[in-house]
């Protein structure tokens, strides 16, 4: 064993005796195990598509209804934009010219938004079901994929409006540290229930919702303060010249929506580590842990694509008659979200360690 490897071999097993680290590193392996890096790619499009759309709509909305009151209409469209604080000024800027938009661009728009929100739905659900490792006879068909689209349009409708009335709410005590405060409370709350709603929504309907809330309160945080640290850049460090131009805005834009994406892949790993308990994983193998080969045995059933193929997997590195660690993971038949209904005969591979 030469010295690199060793220290590495320490490491491991010192990541594995502590739960904090194992479980980060256990997030990691998975979202690698996952190809998280290609979903984050596919979420980060498919929303890069769906942001213009949205911010179009609801900018011209929000322009007609508070025509009779500017200050109202500024408030409202800064909380708008205010989801993309390293841009959201840009961004408003360039899009204030709608208050002419007549109906037939109005009507392009939603129909933009439509499309739009559909991929991003669509993307979500890929996204979930591989996280998930939820097998093709177990996946739903398309009609039921759009039927989650649709609703997952009216989440995020509901997110941005709920969203824009609180960011123009700041406004109101923009000089009272007690009531902005609040009002950062008030957003994060509402963004973990947003995540948490997308999360059912987008999730396989085999995994209880309980199991949905620990990675809605981790997204929902991260976002609140990724927003609150691109608000304080914005007012005290990019305050110039800096970022400006519309190339500077779509780039701006392009890695707040990676951002984004991403906290949503790592955020839906945890609830699928948590569910099935997969730490500790080893970071040198072998020896594979009982989390390592719970993992690779669902990453097998997951390429099962119709319900007359059997999926086996075996193991050969642990000896006969070897007993499981104490934190083994959930048993392979529960960590299986149920089929949908009609696809009975879909079950999980027989796993074994001799």
């Amino acid at each position: 064993m030469n010295p690199v490897e060793r220290v590495m071999r320490r490491a491991d097993a010192a990541q594995q005796r502590h739960p904090v680290a194992a479980f980060l590193v256990a997030i990691s392996r998975k979202f690698g195990d996952d190809n998280g890096g290609a979903l984050v790619a596919n979420l980060a499009y498919a929303a890069f598509v769906s942001v213009f759309p949205l911010l179009l709509i609801l900018v011209t909305i929000l322009v007609n209804v508070a025509a009779g009151d500017p200050s109202l209409r500024n408030r409202l469209i800064s909380g708008a934009t205010a989801q993309f604080p390293l841009v959201g000024n840009q961004l408003a800027h360039n899009i204030h010219a709608l208050k002419r938009a007549t109906a037939a661009s109005l009507i392009a728009g939603l129909l933009l938004l439509a499309w739009g929100a559909t991929r991003l739905a669509l993307a979500g659900q890929f996204t979930m079901e591989q996280v998930w490792n939820l097998p093709g006879p177990a996946r739903p068909g398309y009609f039921p994929r759009l039927a989650r689209s649709a609703v997952f349009l009216g989440v995020l409708a509901l997110g941005v409006a709920v969203s824009s009335l609180l960011g123009g709410l700041v406004t109101y005590g923009a000089h009272s540290l007690a009531f902005r405060v609040l009002a950062q409370v008030l957003a994060g709350l509402s963004n973990i229930g947003l995540y948490f709603a997308a999360f059912r929504v987008l999730t396989p309907g085999g995994v209880p919702a309980r199991r949905l809330v620990p990675g809605a309160v981790v997204g929902g945080i991260f976002w609140t303060a990724l927003q609150a640290v691109g608000a304080y850049l914005v007012h005290h460090d990019l305050r110039s010249d800096s970022v400006y131009g519309i190339f500077a805005t779509v780039l701006g834009l392009v890695a707040w929506i990676y951002l984004a994406a991403e906290a949503a892949v790592y955020a839906a790993e945890v609830n699928v580590v948590l569910a099935r308990r997969l730490w500790p994983r080893a970071i040198v193998q072998p020896p594979l842990t009982e989390a390592d080969r719970t993992s690779m045995a669902l990453q097998a059933l997951q390429n099962q694509r119709r319900p007359e193929q059997q999926v086996e997997v075996t193991f050969t590195d642990r000896p006969a008659g070897t007993r499981a660690a104490p934190m083994a993971p959930v048993p392979l038949r529960d960590a299986v979200p149920p089929p949908r209904p009609g696809n009975e005969r879909f079950g999980p591979p027989a796993a074994s360690g001799g």
